[in-house]
């Protein structure tokens, strides 16, 4: 191995082992990304929801639907061979997710599941459109100018529950005469309060709708009493199976990359960089220095345009026009014989014709040609060095 590959093998090593080393004690940086996803152990994730919902839920079984959207799982729970069409089952829809993430056939569905009897709990900070519409309903944000929230269920004997949030989305309008509040969130600072959590009837089933989903991440959860908050807002749901839609939220666009891992870790990622940029200068600094020299070849000279040009000259300078009007005669007819394969015995008027269509030269050329060759033929005794111009500049015409 060539004594520069080692050195270059050395330092990146060496680099390497110095960026683990710094990483190793470095705390790992928290992730605050709100992704409300079940297996995710990150603040804002609901891992701890996950484990702990059949304890909100005492008595009554929680099926999870991660795999499909609500109108999927809903409409293969509906019976269309009774009489009296009707679901399967019976119970409570619920999704806590930071933004929407049920498509509008599935809002539908839902409605459509509702009105049969059954419930519907959905706590996020933006709803579906289709909902707020048919609901009579307006979602609003009012920026808190306090580092901590209150929260508190509509019960005057229920405890104020105090967040380290900024909450802002509220119900700024509903339809008073068939919405009951359940809940409020403010400011200790403040008397202004908004309505963060109502239940709203439709047809024989109701909506619970809430707009703070903060209150069920494993930030909260695990943080002093908050957790008795986001029990007393589940204990409000009728009793009753729950079906809990949580497709979206199980890290299903995990990166199938092979450096995935690398990639995720701050110290392996830098090492993986440097690594790349390392090999890189290694083989731009490497291929210069060992570059073949390449050659310049000169090209062959050409014998016979310098053998041409001298007899030319030869003949030129002699003065013997009527050999080099022959000689252009010869290797002119010659070329028409080999490359258009046209008779030249007799410069007649089929060798006019022949050579016009073959060569699509003009008509009027190829006569004025043969009239020349054949006048020169018949010893017309003239200035020779004019004929030879004359021949010449015809035969150039045609071959060109």
């Amino acid at each position: 191995m060539d004594k520069s590959i080692k050195i270059y093998i050395a330092v990146l090593v060496f680099i390497l082992a110095v960026i683990l080393l710094i990483d190793r004690d470095q705390p790992k940086p928290i992730d605050w990304r709100p992704t409300y996803a079940v297996n995710d152990k990150i603040p804002y994730g609901l891992y701890v929801l996950d484990k702990e919902i059949n304890g909100f839920f005492k008595n009554h079984k929680v099926e999870r639907i991660p795999n499909v959207t609500p109108y999927e799982f809903l409409d293969s729970k509906y019976d269309e061979d009774t009489l009296v069409e009707n679901y399967k089952i019976k119970g409570t829809f619920i999704n806590i997710s930071e933004s929407n993430t049920i498509d509008e056939q599935s809002i539908k569905e839902i409605f459509y599941f509702v009105s049969h009897g059954n419930n519907a709990f959905l706590s996020m900070k933006t709803f579906p459109k289709y909902l707020l519409d048919t609901l009579k309903l307006e979602i609003n944000s009012d920026y808190l100018n306090a580092n901590k929230t209150q929260l508190w269920l509509a019960n005057k004997k229920t405890k104020r529950y105090t967040f380290d949030h900024q909450i802002q989305d509220y119900f700024s309008k509903i339809d008073t005469l068939n919405t009951t509040v359940l809940g409020y969130h403010g400011t200790k600072s403040s008397q202004k309060k908004h309505i963060n959590y109502i239940k709203v009837p439709y047809r024989q089933g109701y909506f619970y709708l809430h707009t703070q989903p903060v209150a069920f991440t494993n930030f909260n959860l695990l943080k002093a009493d908050h957790y008795q908050y986001a029990e007393s807002v589940l204990s409000y749901l009728p009793k009753g199976d729950i079906f809990w839609y949580t497709k979206g939220q199980h890290n299903e666009n995990i990166s199938q990359s092979p450096l995935r891992y690398i990639m995720s870790q701050p110290g392996l990622k830098w090492a993986w960089y440097f690594f790349l940029f390392g090999m890189l200068i290694f083989i731009i600094f490497n291929a210069k220095r060992k570059q073949r020299v390449v050659p310049i070849l000169k090209p062959l000279a050409n014998s016979t345009v310098d053998f041409t040009k001298t007899i030319g000259n030869l003949y030129y300078q002699e003065g013997d026009h009527r050999n080099i009007i022959d000689k252009k005669i010869i290797y002119f007819l010659e070329k028409m014989r080999t490359e258009y394969l046209i008779d030249t015995t007799k410069l007649d008027d089929t060798f006019i014709q022949k050579l016009h269509h073959k060569t699509g030269k003009s008509e009027t050329d190829i006569q004025e040609l043969v009239f020349l060759i054949n006048e020169h033929r018949n010893s017309y005794h003239g200035s020779l060095e004019e004929d030879l111009i004359r021949i010449n500049n015809a035969i150039e015409k045609i071959i060109h």
